[in-house]
């Protein structure tokens, strides 16, 4: 039985600049084709615009807000709303509240920097 506490899992920087925690992935469990991880973005911080061409995303808040941007859409997102990214849409989120915004990502496939792809502003 894999089970990771979200205290011990170690942080890292993703291509997109958020920090992430990852909690079950291939890397770390029997989790072959998903990953869960929890990212924190810091007041006034934005993740840096991006789209994964394989990767399907749900984001689930649970800390603090935001405001998301999938292509040209925008939406103010709080604890609780989850969040469809689809494949190859561009996306980003900006940390709009007071405290850190906490988020679980949930990646199918799995989270990979090469399937991570950097938007030019």
């Amino acid at each position: 039985m894999d089970v990771v506490n979200l205290s011990e899992a170690p942080p890292f920087t993703t291509k997109d600049g958020s920090e992430i925690r990852e909690l079950l992935a291939h890397r770390n469990s029997c989790i072959q084709k998903q990953s869960l991880a929890e990212a924190r973005l810091p007041v006034g911080a934005s993740t840096t615009a991006h789209y994964h061409p394989k990767t399907e995303e749900i984001y689930y808040i649970t800390h603090g807000e935001g405001r998301m941007q999938i292509g040209d859409e925008f939406r103010d997102v709080k604890v609780g709303d989850a969040v469809a990214i689809p494949p190859g849409q561009v996306h980003q989120i900006t940390n709009t509240g007071t405290d850190t915004l906490r988020l679980l990502c949930c990646c199918a496939p799995a989270y990979e920097h090469e399937d991570t792809v950097l938007v030019e502003s």
